[in-house]
């Protein structure tokens, strides 16, 4: 039994997994958000609702959003007609463009975070990729792997249509990998494009304007591992602790449909009140091992949702407004990426508290917390401890 014990030992590493690299990427089609509408109702050939685009035109002002990237453009959607209209089948249009176009995203992001870690690709791992966007077999994490040149030893998760928190979740998913096998390193990558969500307005249906309003596309990768190798990997961030919580009877709060006209999503008028209710009991349990309960104490990596969420947010828990000025930039600036979405943000905290001279990568605070929100109502929780700048 001692040398069962020994040998289990020998299996994980000493430290707690750390995120050791961050990349992102977007494509490079630029939509201004007071111009949108106008592009949207010329290529989906509805300028012949006036009224309606003048409510779009509200919807999209109200967001906040400044400015979004999208692969889609007008020349691409005139090859795909389907694509522009709101109830026309046209599945296998929108897979046509994601199956080729998400790997090729992702290894954008993917390139970056392997030149910052500063270690050959061949010391990776495992890869977790996530998308919401287009669903083939083998998948997207197969696609990456062949693009990036990575080992064909590589051990692969490949997690489709989670949207929003499983950018969250898979760090909690990497941490479990990094802790439990000795000199893992795990590439994490989620890549999303809107294609799917991409579709022609109609007068009754709210919810999909709403949609047309906010998504975005964005890749963005991090390097999971524990004990970094002194003088060549650095550490951006630990990871403390991680856990999930589902909210109960809240499935119908947001969630979404695949569908042959593409995919559809719903969500409750009352979800900024949904998460901001159950936020406190996740922070309380997070954070009772350290003894912290004031909430400006820490520095905050949340995934935005929206504007009516974040505000909800900062009043629930008693915020100050620079605590979530990260995740409102990064949704100023790019929209909702869904899963990449919360990597930007956490890229942006630390990139700010380089720029302002903090001492640590956090805001200057030692301690921080990550937050995903999605379909279920899901929530995930992240720790971070920062490091000295």
């Amino acid at each position: 039994m001692a040398g069962i014990r020994a040998f289990r030992k020998d299996q994980r590493p000493q430290g707690p997994a750390t995120i050791m690299a961050i990349g992102t990427a977007n494509p490079p089609n630029l939509y201004e958000q007071s111009t949108f509408p106008d592009f949207y109702f010329r290529v989906t050939n509805s300028d012949h609702m006036p009224e309606l685009k003048d409510k779009f035109r509200r919807i999209c002002g109200k967001t906040m959003i400044k400015k979004r990237y999208m692969h889609l453009t007008e020349e691409v959607l005139k090859q795909k007609p389907g694509m522009c209209s709101y109830m026309d089948p046209s599945f296998d249009e929108r897979q046509e463009i994601v199956v080729e176009e998400v790997p090729r995203l992702a290894k954008e992001a993917a390139a970056k975070a392997i030149k910052e870690w500063g270690r050959d690709k061949s010391g990776i791992t495992h890869l977790v990729f996530c998308s919401t966007s287009g669903i083939d077999m083998p998948g997207a994490d197969y696609r990456l792997v062949k693009l990036l040149g990575l080992p064909l030893s590589v051990n692969r998760i490949m997690l489709y249509n989670q949207a929003c928190h499983i950018g969250a979740q898979m760090l909690r998913i990497a941490k479990d990998i990094a802790e439990n096998n000795k000199d893992a390193r795990v590439l994490v990558v989620a890549c999303e494009l809107n294609t799917l969500i991409f579709r022609g307005p109609d007068e009754r249906d709210f919810l999909s304007l709403a949609g047309q309003a906010a998504f975005a596309d964005g890749a963005a990768a991090v390097i999971v591992g524990a004990d970094p190798i002194q003088g060549v990997e650095k550490t951006i961030f630990e990871m403390m602790s991680a856990a999930q919580v589902t909210v109960p009877d809240c499935e119908k709060a947001v969630g979404g449909h695949l569908k042959e006209i593409g995919l559809t999503f719903h969500f409750m008028n009352q979800l900024p009140m949904l998460i901001s209710n159950n936020l406190e009991n996740c922070l309380l349990e997070a954070f009772k091992p350290l003894g912290i309960t004031d909430w400006n104490e820490v520095f905050w990596v949340s995934h935005p949702g929206n504007w009516g969420i974040m505000d909800a947010m900062e009043k629930k828990v008693g915020l100050e407004q620079e605590k979530l000025r990260s995740s409102r930039h990064v949704f100023s600036e790019y929209g909702n990426m869904m899963s990449a979405t919360v990597l930007f943000v956490m890229d942006d905290v630390r990139k700010r508290s380089a720029a302002e001279g903090r001492a640590t990568t956090g805001d200057g605070l030692e301690w921080g917390v990550l937050f995903g929100f999605g379909p279920g109502l899901s929530i995930e929780t992240v720790v971070l401890r920062s490091v000295p700048l």
